[in-house]
């Protein structure tokens, strides 16, 4: 019987048993007028022709027969190869792996399959294969040879692989909002798998977001590149900028927003990408690089830049397939890139809106010294609402404010820009802490009712910000101060010595309802006060008691100056990259001489604003300001009149001698004088007036037991 009519033959298992009820019909005969010699003929036609690589070998493994295929895929004719090991035939790798094989399938009877990957003689391109090896056997299932068969799966493999790098550059590109990284990781990705030389090159008008619209580019800007080894990339130049031929294949490829084939002889000419020629062409001599892929890059309708991809003497060229697989990685790319680019844009727009915002160097006063920071998040979630100020009080004092508005971006900047505005506002009018604080959360309430319909979810109903206000007398070296749901300074005694001082935690602002509470606490001079946001103290797993700790290790005992003490904390707190917003504001307090300033009670009569004038011009003259005597006077003769005229006594007259002479003067009364212009035939409203015509400012400041009315001037030089 022949045996390949035989079912389990060829594989040495058992044909399968039929039932007794079954009928089997006979394998049909050959037509009559095929002839044994004719279908040998035909067989040896098939084996020989076949498109699949065969070869036949005996029980030592020496080739007997091989088909055409099998000779074209080995580089040598049958003749050269018949009766040569499997060793001989196959030394190196990773064809080895078949010699190999070939005695284990002999010895155990059983096929093997492998799948290798080589290079055809004369060809460039790596090919796949999936090769079998089978056991010759008779009819009694002796073993006398081997059978190989290799069948190409060099598409299938090829269309595997470009699959797993589409998958692998969906995951790798776009990890980060940093342009320069998204570009890299581009390079990263197909760089040894996809092409041996790969650069990414951008416009310099996107970089720049100077493209005016219609406008050619002129220059490209050469971002990330990335080679194998021995294949280094087109050169780039120390600026990083390229010129842009106005008909240059690159300007071409970038106008006509298609991806584009090139294939390299190693001539100059045709294939110039620039003016400068630095590119893969100019490569090509030196370099082996044959065939070049470029591909724009394109993010909603906008061509960004250009993609380039080479391949050397290793790798077969760019076919329609590579084309459809580059495009999809830099689509893919291009959308993170133009992420990051807009990202970078606002991003800097916010920060320059925040730096705008804060105060560019402290305000003149010399209640306390100051020195602060500020920096930026260094996270995808952009630039928050942190803020500090300092604002000079009338009176020899001066409020410290740090604050934080919940949220990163635009809108975060542009509400902290209007909450300092309002504490600036609300601290002219001289309010307590608590009172500041209770008018700033009816603000921030209002804000939310006015900037957005409460039945639409978004960003202004989420509006919470917190905010710490201090104020510093340097006459009685007493602070007061008032948190709105924000961390508790820190104190730095003159012995160095750190803590955090205990003051009521009131509710964040924005909630509305609850009550503020203020706290007030006397400051040896030289003490230092560190006012921060909470950037500043949180760890990595969101500890705040851990990193007030560290803030408190790092105060205590420092002994330099307020500036070298801002870096000393930074440099201890915060990461490299830190993930908030942090602002930090440190104040080391001063005592203003006790003679620098005199107080008189005055009687509620008439007669005390001559007495009034006698003491202050005395005082002036004393202090070496007799030059502001004549002012002084008619200011403390119309406000002495004013208190004892509409006011209630006692009247207090007190001059304070600072960077500037200010003249105070008190009364139980809790109505304020209001600033009028008088008609031409009115007999009063004059005196207010002419006080602040003749001082720099003046104003007024209620207490618990009535109020102060002051006014500034500011000594001549």
């Amino acid at each position: 019987m022949n045996p390949l009519t035989r079912t389990g033959a060829r594989t040495g298992t058992p044909a399968p048993s039929t039932p007794d009820h079954q009928v089997v019909s006979p394998a049909p005969a050959p037509p009559a007028d095929t002839s044994e010699a004719d279908l040998a003929s035909l067989m040896e036609h098939a084996f020989t022709q076949a498109p699949i690589a065969m070869a036949l070998y005996d029980r030592d493994c020496r080739q007997l027969r091989a088909n055409d295929e099998m000779a074209y895929v080995s580089g040598r004719p049958e003749d050269e190869t018949r009766g040569r090991l499997l060793t001989e035939l196959l030394p190196d790798p990773p064809l080895n792996e078949l010699a190999r094989l070939g005695p284990r399938v002999l010895r155990s009877g059983r096929p093997a399959r492998a799948d290798l990957r080589a290079t055809v003689p004369g060809e460039q391109r790596e090919r796949a294969w999936t090769t079998f090896l089978t056991p010759v056997k008779d009819d009694a299932g002796r073993t006398h040879g081997l059978a190989a068969a290799a069948l190409d799966t060099t598409r299938e493999y090829l269309a595997r692989r470009r699959l797993s790098l589409v998958n692998e550059a969906t995951a790798r590109i776009g990890t980060t909002l940093d342009l320069t990284r998204t570009a890299q990781e581009l390079t990263d990705v197909t760089c040894g798998r996809f092409a041996d030389a790969v650069t990414v090159d951008l416009l310099a008008s996107v970089l720049t977001d100077a493209r005016s619209e219609g406008e050619a580019p002129t220059e490209l800007r050469r971002v990330a590149r990335c080679a194998t080894h021995g294949t280094p990339p087109a050169p780039c130049p120390a600026n990083g900028t390229i010129p842009l031929a106005p008909r240059s294949l690159p300007a071409r490829v970038l106008a006509s927003g298609r991806a584009a084939r090139f294939h390299l002889d190693g001539r100059a000419g045709p294939c110039r990408w620039s003016a400068g020629a630095l590119t893969f062409d100019e490569c090509a001599r030196g370099d082996g690089i044959h065939s070049v892929l470029a591909v724009p890059l394109k993010a909603r309708g906008q061509v960004l830049g250009l993609a380039q991809f080479a391949r050397g003497r290793s790798s077969g060229p760019f076919d329609e397939d590579d084309v459809l697989v580059a495009e999809d990685i830099t689509a893919r790319a291009a959308t993170c890139i133009d992420n990051a680019r807009r990202y970078t844009r606002e991003r800097a727009v916010a920060v320059t809106l925040q730096h705008s915002l804060l105060p560019a160097r402290p305000a003149a006063q010399n209640a306390v010294d100051v020195a602060s920071r500020y920096l930026p998040a260094c996270t995808e979630a952009g630039v928050g609402g942190d803020w500090f100020d300092v604002i000079p009080l009338s009176g020899t004092r001066v409020a410290l404010v740090v604050g934080d508005v919940v949220g990163h971006g635009l809108y975060a900047s542009a509400t902290m820009g209007r909450l300092r505005t309002a504490v600036r506002t609300l601290a002219d009018l001289d309010m307590p802490p608590d009172e500041l604080l209770t008018h700033l959360d009816d603000l921030v309430l209002q804000n939310q009712r006015e900037q957005h319909d409460p039945g639409v979810p978004g960003p202004f109903d989420e509006l919470c910000a917190t905010c710490l206000y201090v104020v510093y007398d340097s006459l009685t070296r007493r602070c007061v101060m008032a948190s709105a749901g924000h961390p508790a300074p820190v104190l730095l005694a003159p012995d160095g010595t750190a803590g955090f001082l205990d003051l009521p935690h009131g509710p964040p602002l924005g909630l509305g309802g609850l009550p503020f509470e203020s706290c007030e606490v006397p400051l040896p001079e030289g003490s230092v006060l560190a006012l921060y946001t909470d950037g500043l103290v949180e760890s990595a797993d969101h500890d705040i008691r851990h990193g007030g700790d560290r803030l408190l290790r790092a105060m205590t005992g420092a002994a330099g100056s307020l500036e070298e003490t801002c870096d000393t904390v930074l440099d201890a707190l915060l990461p490299e990259k830190p993930g908030d917003d942090v602002a930090l504001l440190l104040a080391r307090t001063r005592a203003l001489p006790a003679d620098r300033t005199r107080a008189w009670d005055l009687a509620s009569a008439p007669s005390a604003v001559a007495d009034a004038r006698t003491l202050a011009t005395r005082q002036l003259t004393a202090w070496g300001l007799a030059d502001l005597a004549f002012t002084t006077e008619l200011v403390v003769s119309e406000l002495v009149t004013n208190a004892i005229r509409y006011g209630a006594g006692p009247v207090r007259l007190r001059l304070i001698h600072d960077t500037r002479l200010i003249c105070e003067v008190s009364d139980a009364g809790h109505t304020a004088p209001r600033l009028r212009r008088a008609r031409t035939y009115d007999e009063g409203g004059r005196g207010l007036f002419l006080v602040a015509q003749l001082t720099d400012r003046w104003g007024t400041r209620y207490t618990s037991d009535g109020k102060t009315i002051w006014a500034e001037q500011l000594p001549t030089a």
